[in-house]
Order: C-alpha cells, then sequence, then structure tokens
C-alpha cells in the first residue's frame, strides 16, 4: 500500500469519518475511497494532490 494511502487511513481513523465522509471532502466517490483503502486501486494525479490538501489541513481545490 501506498504511504499516502496509509496516511489517508490514519487522517480518517484520526479524525472518526467515514469513507463516505472522506470521499465526499475529496469530492470522489465512495467507492474509490473503498478501492483505495483496500487496495484494490490507486488514485490519480489529481486525487494524490487533493488528498495531499486534505492531509496538510488545506481546504481541498476541486479541478474539473
Amino acid at each position: 500500500m501506498d504511504n499516502i494511502i496509509i496516511q489517508l487511513e490514519e487522517y480518517r481513523l484520526k479524525h472518526r469519518i467515514t469513507q463516505q465522509d472522506l470521499a465526499r471532502k475529496l469530492g470522489v466517490s465512495f467507492v474509490s475511497v473503498n478501492r483505495w483503502l483496500n487496495g484494490h486501486a490507486r488514485p490519480q494525479k489529481l486525487q494524490v494532490y487533493q488528498i495531499k490538501q486534505l492531509l496538510q489541513d488545506k481546504e481541498v481545490q476541486y479541478v474539473k
């Protein structure tokens, strides 16, 4: 599992939020977050950027 994903799961547990809530914060689907955390998929570059923003407690900037 990638270090960024480990950090994301630690963030989720520390803040006591669900995978659904995490997905909302990142602007992605629950399925995406679930697959990342279970090692079935990896986030794309844009999502990695958004995850890094979240981990630094910055407002996540959504880019479409």
